[in-house]
């Protein structure tokens, strides 16, 4: 019965594995310890007839010598694997990693960003998947409005028409992050909304299906259109120059009233007139109004007590104003020698 018993323990120690170092030490107090079982198989050997006792002593001996040399075998093939797998040399010399810079875009909002930072605006970042409910219907868009086509916008899931909370969309304006805002913040608010933003758009050189947004929000007690336009004169100061003039110009947009896009005096000829103001000496960069008390009282702010501004840029447009990059696409190609050229900004 114990040569037996040895024969069966050479075939398990034969066909011994291991994954890693600890499972090696496992195997090795499990078969060569003190109390593992080749130390055991002495107990039952003093029990074994004289006549047998060489023949068994030999058997037990060369398992042993079995044991001992294939958990060996096994610490070095995990040495050398470990010592395969590792692909650094630490001979080689040492190169230099060149630093990237800040993307233009970057550079830009964060400018846009700590302007208004200045007078008293707070950061907040919506979700870029939305809601019908969020994106259009609380801000007072029809529901016939072209952008709630698919052919305007991207809609992911659109599964209940009748239900605005189920038809979800890649956000196309940062307007909707305003009305996550409104309905969760009491007056005064405000607040500014950068983020990226989504329009099935064919791809061109002066229109991309993605792009930046900045958009801010003032709501209080007697806000008027005053205080909005004294606010986009100082911005448009800090951003383009002490001497620069801004013009508004009546617009519409459903989330105001009144409405209107602003201009700048151009910040390449002055105002003279060139080929990039169409030679107007105007340039326009954003929009803007009076929040509509839908948007308000949809909200669930009373636009019986509170009033309030809104505007919203592209920061792709005002990159451009202030570098002259003639193609948008360059923005998102990630060509190395385009972004080198933004080494030096700030």
């Amino acid at each position: 019965m114990l040569l037996e018993k040895i024969e069966g323990l050479l075939k398990e120690v034969s066909a011994l594995t291991a994954k890693n170092a600890e499972e090696v030490e496992q195997l090795r107090i499990k078969y060569l310890s003190k109390k593992g079982e080749i130390n055991a198989l002495m107990a039952d050997f003093r029990t074994v007839a004289a006549d047998q006792k060489k023949a068994i002593g030999v058997k037990i001996n060369e398992l042993k010598q079995v044991a001992q040399n294939k958990i060996n075998g096994l610490k070095e093939q995990l040495e050398e694997a470990e010592a395969s797998s590792d692909d650094i040399d630490l001979t080689r010399t040492a190169y230099p990693v060149a630093l990237g810079t800040r993307h233009p875009l970057t550079i830009v909002k964060n400018q846009i960003i700590d302007i208004f930072s200045r007078m008293g605006f707070t950061l907040y970042h919506g979700p870029e998947v939305d809601d019908d409910k969020h994106v259009f219907t609380m801000l007072n868009f029809a529901a016939d409005h072209p952008a709630r086509d698919m052919q305007d916008t991207f809609f992911i899931e659109q599964s209940d028409p009748n239900d605005v909370t189920k038809n979800i969309l890649l956000r196309s304006h940062t307007s909707g992050d305003e009305a996550h805002y409104m309905e969760t913040h009491e007056p005064p608010i405000r607040v500014l909304c950068p983020g990226r933003v989504y329009r099935n758009e064919a791809i061109s050189a002066r229109a991309h299906c993605f792009f930046h947004q900045v958009e801010g929000l003032y709501v209080d007690k007697n806000v008027s259109f005053t205080d909005l336009k004294q606010v986009l004169l100082t911005f448009a100061r800090e951003m383009f120059g002490a001497d620069t003039k801004i013009r508004l110009r009546p617009s519409y947009f459903p989330f105001t009233e009144p409405s209107a896009e602003m201009d700048i005096s151009c910040n390449i000829c002055g105002g003279k007139g060139c080929n990039f103001c169409k030679h107007t000496g105007w340039v326009e960069i954003l929009g803007c109004g009076m929040v509509d008390p839908h948007d308000l009282d949809a909200c669930g702010i009373d636009s019986n007590v509170y009033t309030g501004y809104a505007f919203g840029m592209g920061v792709e447009r005002i990159t451009n104003l202030k570098y002259r990059v003639s193609d948008l696409r360059l923005f998102s190609e990630n060509d190395t020698r385009f972004l080198r050229e933004f080494e030096s900004a700030k």
